[in-house]
């Protein structure tokens, strides 16, 4: 098995999601040691969540599998380049490595154009589309202060 085998199911995945309904055309699938630990297709529509995309779906079953939070020695393959979202979930779950088969052009041309959230993140904060107010930063920081005095967490 190799890369062209998972990307396969990947794709499969994403067939599978869209004929069924459930999201748009896009899966993924999360292999450790040659195995698939974590698939997922997108379920946007049919879960009423914009976060279930088909790689956060991926990741989250993946991680349930290894009771982990981490992703190592994990390959993530998808249908499609990540969006913004997806690669910040990717990059935080740490998996080696990403093979993914349409870009995000492909994606555009079909109507899935993340282009403006890119061009969003450039933006200073009062340019933005959605506005974003700080607010109680002492009382924000008393939580964050308490959290670097915690001695029993589970540094990420």
């Amino acid at each position: 098995m190799n890369d062209h085998y998972f990307l396969k199911a990947a794709i499969e995945m994403a067939r599978q999601g869209m004929r069924n309904n459930e999201g748009g055309p896009f899966g993924a699938v999360i292999v450790k040691d040659g195995v698939i630990i974590g698939s997922g297709n997108n379920r946007v529509t049919s879960t009423n969540d914009p976060t279930a995309h088909a790689e956060v779906v991926a990741i989250r079953e993946a991680c349930k599998h290894l009771n982990s939070f981490q992703l190592d020695g994990c390959v993530l393959y998808t249908s499609c380049e990540p969006c913004p979202m997806c690669l910040g979930a990717i990059y935080w779950a740490r998996p080696d490595r990403i093979v993914y088969a349409c870009s995000k052009t492909d994606a555009a041309a079909i109507g899935f154009d993340d282009d403006f959230i890119y061009k969003e993140l450039d933006l200073p904060l009062p340019e933005r589309k959605i506005p974003a107010n700080q607010a109680l930063v002492e009382e924000g920081r008393q939580v964050f202060k308490e959290w670097v005095e915690k001695g029993d967490k589970t540094a990420y």
